[in-house]
């Protein structure tokens, strides 16, 4: 059993003592690389450098561009969420199959509408023809929390087969805003 460890050992120490050979070659490389280099070469790469490090300086000017941009878009984001009462909480997307004129995605997004919560899964498929550009909605999955509302329901299953997002959102936002004031009616009467 001691021969085991014994042996465990000088394997560690074989292979420590191959990996400071080649670091050794390597560092030895590398010097030889350096006496390539003439104090020309050597200047212009200082040259270089230096023109690098004043090229960040200018992308620090555009860093606070792009900071005061975020912070405007982030207004912009707030002010939607105010009026529409919509709030995205997660957003996936997969690429299932790219070709040179069509490609198709899987998304997926949750969120919330006021008080109503939402989830969506479908399929985006885009071609490309002569220039154009066409996107269509497949596969479009809804999942919401409508309590026992029927209406809802029918009107989640017709969306769902029709793939229209943009009636779906606009009557969404529309109910989900009306909800919250007849909740906040029967809370105030209980």
């Amino acid at each position: 059993m001691d021969d085991n460890i014994y042996q465990v050992y000088e394997d560690e120490i074989q292979a420590l003592e191959e990996e400071i050979k080649l670091l050794t070659e390597k560092y030895e490389d590398i010097q030889q690389e350096s006496t390539f280099f003439s104090e020309e070469e050597i200047l212009k790469s200082i040259k270089s450098l230096q023109r690098e490090t004043q090229g960040e300086s200018k992308e620090h000017e555009s860093l606070s561009d792009l900071k005061a941009q975020l912070e405007s878009l982030e207004k912009d984001l707030s002010f939607l969420m105010k009026l529409t009462g919509f709030q995205f909480t997660s957003h996936s997307k997969k690429t299932l199959e790219k070709t040179g004129d069509r490609t198709v995605q899987k998304h997926r997004l949750s969120g919330n509408c006021y008080s109503l919560s939402f989830q969506l899964e479908f399929q985006l498929l885009e071609t490309q023809s002569k220039g154009k550009v066409s996107t269509v909605i497949t596969d479009l999955s809804i999942i919401m929390e409508s309590g026992e509302d029927s209406d809802v329901s029918k009107f989640v299953s017709s969306v769902e087969e029709r793939g229209n997002l943009i009636t779906f959102f606009r009557s969404l936002s529309t109910y989900a805003e009306w909800y919250e004031h007849r909740r906040r009616t029967f809370l105030h009467f209980k």
